[in-house]
């Protein structure tokens, strides 16, 4: 068996007999399956070259599809389950996810020419006989793709949705705001992208790095962009999570409308949109003003993301200095006003408020870990990336949790320690790290462990300047995390690594082929992968990177 995620039970017949399709296959297609067979019929139909007309009445299909939602009580609502035997394959969900899910184990067991575009000349389509029962082990099984520090076009987004949804991922978290950039059209505030969308160049490599690339970079998702991902992840049955940063990594946005910094202390309007990484010391200023101005970006952005698409809305809050407003007298002022604790307390008044203005519209705020450090509404959730520990004290005070601990899900983090990774920065996270992640931690108690969602793989792309350095950071290691959320595992020092590894030889990598992932290769980077000579940052201890 070569599926990934493995699923919960895989039963294949010992005799290793096939159903073998015919030249013109048919498609049976059941009460509230229609979203998926038109999905089959367009992406099966494309790599096989079958149009896959509806069986007659009574008649059966090669390929049948049922929805069977009194398994969604028992086995979750993503559940599935596969039939193939001598009359054909049998496609059956707990719900249209489920049954979509079930689709995607299809293409596996057809083979990587299955993700292919067009049929290659001559192939004959079969499948092994096999029951196959599966449901996932969680809910938020997520993906945070940073288009904010190097832009993706939209079709990169689109891919990108597909490639999750491959791997039984459920959630694209997208970065759209930063220091570096906005990048989503907000109508009543044009300069966020007309200015901030924009920055003249771009560090090349890592903060060690002395090197510049002089060329511009931007770019923006238009509002009917955003539409289009969103329905296109919706299909798929991918939530579409949108991240507006505040009060910290606010540059871009302040470098649009200069009156949003601490005017007092600095001179915004000469602030550009930032060319460097890190942590970036301007930030929101506390005021009345900036909190409305922010309740216009966030009111557009809920028209986008529909509540029953997207119910969670993050709002970053981390990294924030506090030096502008330790000098700023209006952020003075506003402690006094407020009554706050000093300038760690303006923060969680700017997340509190936003968290109260979400929870009346509907919607659930989700922030990073250092939200907590003010309290939260009943419904925030918390994405914890300092380790564990956030997610811990968030989940023991009675708030969900995605885990995304930078130590072993942040992609960015380089796959080896040779000096051929291409500005190779962070941690050294092999694809046998990341397979043995496990998102609850040991000793929670099963009442607190009830309030992780799940968790998320996190690709940050400040060294990662197009498409091909995504891919090549985040795959092969996707795949090992899709079955860490998805399936039910053992401890993670019993694991059975060698097994993954030889599912990912036997298919694995020939379907992420198929698909045109450049995915960093088992054996290292190829010579087009590597970026001699960019400095990246190694973490302190670690072997000094050349």
């Amino acid at each position: 068996m070569d599926l990934i995620p493995v699923p919960r039970v895989a039963r294949f017949d010992e005799g290793g007999r096939r159903y073998a399709f015919g030249p013109d296959p048919v498609l049976a297609a059941g009460p509230g399956t229609e979203g998926v067979a038109r999905l089959v019929r367009r992406e099966l139909g494309a790599a096989t070259g079958w149009s896959l007309p509806p069986a007659g009445p009574g008649a059966a299909g090669d390929v049948t599809l049922r929805l069977a939602p009194e398994d969604g009580e028992r086995l979750g609502s993503e559940a599935y389950g596969i039939t193939v035997d001598a009359t054909g394959v049998e496609l059956v969900g707990a719900s249209e996810a489920g049954l979509f899910w079930a689709f995607q184990t299809l293409r596996q067991l057809l083979g990587p020419d299955a993700y292919r575009k067009a049929p290659p000349p001559g192939r004959v389509w079969s499948l092994p006989c096999v029951r196959i029962a599966d449901s996932p082990r969680f809910g938020w099984r997520g993906l945070m793709l940073d288009v904010a520090r190097h832009f993706m076009p939209k079709d990169g987004v689109l891919r990108y949705i597909d490639l999750i949804a491959a791997h039984k991922l459920n959630v694209l978290h997208l970065h759209l705001t930063d220091d570096q950039g906005w990048r989503v059209e907000i109508k009543r505030y044009p300069k966020l992208t007309e200015v901030g969308a924009w920055r003249a160049r771009s560090r090349w490599g890592h903060r060690a790095s002395p090197l510049w690339k002089e060329t511009p970079h931007g770019g923006f998702y238009t509002q009917d962009d955003i539409r289009e991902i969103v329905a296109y992840a919706a299909e798929r049955h991918v939530r579409v999570v949108p991240e507006i940063d505040v009060p910290g990594h606010s540059q871009a946005a302040i470098a649009a409308y200069p009156e949003l910094g601490n005017t007092d202390v600095v001179d915004t309007s000469a602030l550009a949109v930032w060319d460097d990484w890190g942590i970036n010391e301007n930030v929101l200023a506390p005021t009345e003003a900036v909190v409305r101005f922010y309740e216009g970006v966030f009111e557009e952005l809920l028209e986008l993301f529909p509540v029953e698409v997207s119910p969670f809305v993050h709002v970053g809050g981390d990294e924030c200095p506090k030096e502008q407003w330790r000098a700023s007298a209006i952020a003075q002022e506003r402690i006094r006003e407020l009554g706050v604790d000093g300038e760690d307390g303006l923060q969680s008044w700017f997340i509190r408020h936003f968290d109260g203005w979400l929870a009346k519209r509907g919607r659930r705020l989700i922030g990073w870990d250092e939200i907590l450090e003010g309290g939260l509404a009943d419904g925030a959730a918390v994405s914890s990336w300092r380790g564990y520990a956030g997610g811990i004290a968030a989940a023991e005070a009675g708030h969900d949790v995605v885990m995304c601990p930078q130590e072993q899900v942040y992609l960015d983090h380089r796959q080896a320690g040779g000096e051929d990774e291409p500005m190779p920065i962070g941690y050294v996270r092999t694809l046998e790290d990341v397979y043995r992640f496990e998102p609850v931690p040991p000793k929670m108690s099963e009442e607190v462990a009830a309030r992780v969602l799940g968790a998320q793989a996190n690709v940050w792309t400040e060294v990662m300047e197009d498409r091909g350095r995504v891919d090549y950071q985040t795959f092969p290691r996707l795949a090992a995390f899709a079955e860490v959320v998805w399936s039910r595992q053992p401890a993670p020092e019993e694991r059975d690594f060698a097994s993954f590894e030889r599912r990912m030889a036997a298919a694995h990598y020939a379907r992420l082929d198929a698909l045109g992932v450049d995915y960093r290769p088992p054996g290292g980077p190829l010579p087009w992968q590597r970026r001699p000579g960019v400095l990246g940052r190694p973490i302190e201890g670690e072997p000094p990177i050349a």
